[in-house]
């Protein structure tokens, strides 16, 4: 069972193509508004949301990954310690419906099966659909996900993508056993380090133009916390 005094926190990447509208769709979630106005996400971003489901305390970490090639690297190492994940296609972009089994199995490889669903965003834009419903179905089916069609500008459906989640790590956590209290704290005690290291970060304007953050590692930075981290369920 969980402990009534623990805050849960489930840390969510959020992954797909480029410009599929993964960042808008975190930006909606967590502060209500939306832009059309696109930037290209540098490394990761991030931004929480709190919930309640079942009379209790969530905190969402939703984590924004680049969705280019040339940040693969970088993004892969975020994955680790995730409990859920959104795997998101645009409507109107044929190539990010087909690479969607492609980021499952990079997901899959760094943190094993974890809850997560499937969405297909900018159905406000189906008019212009590059894929039909019956294929949309049938992909959800082959890879036995919940599936999601959001409009992140109408913000239809986008709470239910999360709420989901949330309902569903909650399930399994609370089967879990012993182990959760020391999983939620590592992962808000490596949250709340990156956050504040961001904020710093920011101040002094190295945010490099990302407005929420971005987190970026050098190489040396990143070996050194993955052999501080290893074994252990945590952020990075």
């Amino acid at each position: 069972m969980i402990e009534e005094d623990i805050e849960i926190a489930i840390k969510v990447v959020v992954v797909g193509n480029g410009a599929v509208g993964k960042s808008s769709m975190i930006q909606r979630y967590c502060k209500g508004i939306f832009t059309k106005d696109y930037k290209k996400t540098i490394g990761v971003d991030f931004l929480e949301r709190q919930i309640s489901i079942d009379s209790k305390d969530i905190r969402l970490m939703l984590w924004d990954t680049a969705g280019q090639e040339e940040f693969d690297a970088i993004t892969k190492s975020y994955y680790r310690g995730a409990q859920a994940c959104v795997l998101a296609f645009s409507t109107t972009d044929r190539d990010s419906f087909e690479a969607i089994e492609s980021w499952k199995r990079k997901v899959e490889a760094e943190v094993g099966s974890i809850p997560m669903v499937l969405v297909q965003n900018k159905i406000d834009l189906i008019d212009d659909a590059k894929m039909d419903s019956e294929e949309t179905e049938k992909l959800a089916k082959k890879l036995h996900l919940r599936f999601y069609r959001t409009s992140v500008k109408d913000n239809v459906k986008v709470d239910d993508v999360f709420k989901y989640l949330a309902t569903k790590y909650l399930k399994l956590i609370e089967k879990s056993g012993e182990e959760v209290g020391q999983q939620i704290g590592n992962n808000l005690d490596m949250f709340n380090a990156v956050a504040s290291t961001n904020e710093k970060a920011k101040s002094k304007g190295n945010s490099k133009g990302n407005d929420e953050g971005v987190i970026q590692l050098d190489a040396n930075k990143r070996k050194s916390q993955s052999k501080k981290n290893k074994g252990a369920c945590v952020l990075l």
